[in-house]
């Protein structure tokens, strides 16, 4: 079994099927009783059923249900010429059903139906008065022209909001009625004219094959790029057809008198002429103008061309430095034949990034009031940019003019044809479009002008999307790298808390533990004497120093778990905050300290513990590294919502690039990173070492019922 996506739906393919068969019904019944009527009919028909048969294959239900329906119509008027005012229901359903083919509107709705009950009951009438030859031509040509005006006002009410692809249906539908009625009018003035077609209605019927052909080539999505074109030379060329045929009926009817003998062949070989002229008027015309362009711009493009293939270009996703070249190659070969630079740039220095002739790199450096000028300027000329820039006139690196003769003067601001467009975007000046001319050159127009600027204007908002694009992905790059640099930080945090999980353990184990399974022992020990004992006074020397002992032990065991709590956090930082903690943590270093703080109040506790937490890694680090005879100073202060510690020592010091990436080190950036802030490492060999942070904190520290810091505080230990 086929894949469902490729299976055409059932509620196409019935339709098609049926249209085909009536169309196989008409064209044997148009053999067998010729007709002109009949011809022209079918062949109507058959138009609309490769209609249906395309939409269909490109899976188009709605547009291909609609074809079927018109084919089925337009064949049953070819058979019972009565049923004409259904198949005239049937096209008013069809304009009205444009472009998607279905009747989206409750009003559209309610028009086709009162359509088709008025067509219904005239097909009774005219098949009860004429059933042989259908209904009345003037009553036809009434209802033609009826239904012409409300298909013609739905379209121009949908036109207004088609899509793209809507657009484009509409548009080769359009085409081909107006070459269809086009061709209806020509055909009208021949047989006025030299009496050719004899038999007017068959052809008129006939030219209306080219609406469904329009409509099928508005389906096919390939075609949309020549939607506008065609229905341009359609308009156009039924216009000259049109116009062409009225002027030789007006002069005929001017002469007062029908053509005979053979000036009815004079007349119709000089009415095709004029038809063919009038259809290849547009292209030709077109052809000249290029031409005459080319032969007197010795091969250049017309500026407007410049402007038009760089906002193409611009949508194609060209690399800048590619795009920016063809710029400069356009402008040479529009606008500036001596040459055609461009300058890119910002903050006042500007880069000649690209010339043609090639020339070398060159930077010139405009002043804060030249920026300003310059970037305001619409455009300039020779003695403008002499003035503001004249560096850029003043240029070494630029090649003699070849056109100039020996002799002539260049005029008193070097080149006397140069205009430069300055390429700004929101007042900020981005770079410059220079362009020259041969000194025996026209002088530049105001069509010229009017292109140069509109190209700098793009080039500058080129420049500034540049500066964008540029400015995103420093920032994705950015934020990848902080990215990273949060896993990392993640990790270590995890495994440096299983670390700090794993030391308690250890040190419960090996400490606090030790010191309860001895007591525990001890206490046995006890109370087996005083079991044991009978009173003596040995036994009783015994359990007290027994006792004593236990005294001691259970001292131990409480200073161990305090250190292992304090080690943990420290309840002085909870209760009394940094100078009290840190004084504490200076009593147990082995190195002297010195400890200040000044602080207006308290501040949040994941503050205060980064900055405790990591002065204390600091001391510890001093008392291995620094020396026996170094002394350390401990620095906290708030000021400009920041909280800055420093931790130095005069002690050896080394060298900070290698080290500073120290697990210990690396804990502290981890710790002030993971709040906003930053840890600052300054050290050499033999000039100490200091480590400082900061982290932003409020302005003014909230007061809370915790006890504020003092004002300073020092203590030597």
């Amino acid at each position: 079994m086929a894949p469902k996506s490729s299976r055409v739906p059932k509620s196409s393919r019935l339709p098609v099927v049926l249209a085909a068969l009536a169309v196989l019904a008409t064209a044997v019944d148009a053999v067998r009783r010729p007709d002109g009527l009949r011809t022209a009919s079918t062949v109507v028909a058959v138009g609309w059923l490769l209609t249906a048969a395309g939409c269909d294959r490109a899976r188009l239900t709605a547009p291909a249900r609609l074809a079927a329906v018109l084919t089925i119509s337009q064949a049953a008027a070819a058979v019972w010429p009565s049923s004409a005012p259904l198949t005239l229901a049937a096209w008013t359903w069809g304009g009205l059903a444009l472009p998607d083919g279905r009747l989206d509107h409750p009003r559209r709705r309610t028009a086709v139906a009162l359509v088709y009950a008025v067509a219904t009951a005239w097909t009774v009438l005219a098949w009860r008065s004429t059933a042989a030859h259908g209904p009345a031509a003037g009553i036809t040509a009434a209802g033609v022209l009826a239904a012409t005006a409300v298909i013609v006002a739905g379209v121009a009410r949908r036109c207004r909001q088609a899509g793209a692809a809507r657009r484009r249906v509409l548009q080769w539908v359009a085409a081909g009625t107006v070459t269809a009625g086009a061709a209806d009018a020509v055909l009208l003035a021949l047989h006025i004219l030299v009496g050719l077609p004899a038999a007017l209605a068959p052809w008129a019927l006939a030219a209306l094959v080219l609406i469904p052909v329009g409509s099928l080539l508005g389906q096919l999505p390939s075609t949309a790029r020549l939607a506008e074109r065609a229905l341009l030379e359609a308009v156009t060329t039924s216009g000259l057809a049109c116009l062409v045929v009225a002027v030789y009926l007006v002069t005929v009817v001017g002469l007062g008198r029908a053509p005979v003998g053979r000036e009815h062949d004079v007349l119709a070989y000089s009415v095709t002429a004029a038809l063919v002229c009038a259809a290849l008027a547009l292209p030709v015309r077109l052809r000249l103008n290029a031409l005459g362009r080319s032969l007197l711009r010795l091969g250049e493009l017309a500026p407007e061309e410049a402007l038009s293939g760089f906002g193409a270009r611009m949508t194609r996703a060209l690399p800048f430095d590619e795009l920016l070249l063809q710029l400069a190659e356009s402008l040479r070969a529009t606008l500036g034949p001596a040459g055609a630079e461009i300058w890119v740039g910002g903050d006042g220095l500007l880069t000649r990034t690209v010339s043609v002739p090639d020339r070398p790199q060159r930077r010139i450096r405009l002043t804060e009031h030249e920026r300003a000028v310059v970037g305001r300027t619409r455009i300039g000329g020779a003695g403008w940019t002499a003035i503001w820039m004249a560096d850029l006139l003043a240029d070494p690196d630029r090649d003699p003019d070849p056109d100039r003769e020996p002799g002539q003067d260049p005029g008193p601001d070097g080149d006397p044809l140069v205009r430069v467009a300055p390429a700004a975007h929101g007042g900020e000046l981005l770079g410059l479009l220079l362009v020259r001319r041969p000194a025996d050159a026209a002088p530049y127009s105001e069509a010229d002008d009017r292109v140069l600027v509109e190209l700098a204007r793009q080039v500058g908002l080129a420049l500034h999307n540049v500066r964008l694009d540029s400015a995103l992905q420093a920032s994705l790059q950015e934020l990848r790298s902080r990215n990273q640099e949060l896993r990392d930080s993640r990790l270590r945090l995890v495994t440096a808390a299983d670390a700090s999980r794993r030391e308690i353990e250890r040190n419960l184990h090996d400490g606090a533990q030790q010191h309860l399974v001895a007591l525990s022992v001890k206490l046995a020990l006890v109370r087996e004497l005083v079991d044991t004992a009978d009173g003596g006074d040995e036994d009783r020397a015994t359990v007290t120093a027994l006792l004593e002992e236990l005294r001691t032990d259970v001292q131990g065991t409480v200073a161990a778990v305090r250190e292992l709590a304090h080690g943990i956090y420290p309840p002085l930082l909870r209760n009394h905050g940094l100078g009290q903690a840190l004084r504490s943590a200076t009593r147990r270093s082995v190195l002297p300290c010195t400890v200040s703080v000044e602080l207006p109040g308290r501040y949040p506790e994941a503050a205060e513990a980064a900055v405790y937490f990591c002065c204390l890694e600091a001391l510890q680090n001093a008392g291995k590294h620094a020396g026996p005879d170094a002394s350390v100073t401990v620095l906290v202060e708030a000021d400009d919502g920041m909280l800055r510690f420093r931790v130095s020592d005069d002690g050896r010091g080394f060298a900070a690039d290698g080290a500073a990436a120290g697990s210990g080190f690396v804990n502290m950036a981890d710790r002030l990173g993971a709040i906003g802030g930053r840890l600052t490492v300054e050290s050499r060999p033999g000039q100490g070492t200091a480590v400082g942070g900061e982290i932003p904190v409020p302005a003014a520290p909230p007061t809370s019922s915790r006890s504020s810091e003092g004002v300073r505080s020092s203590l030597w230990t």
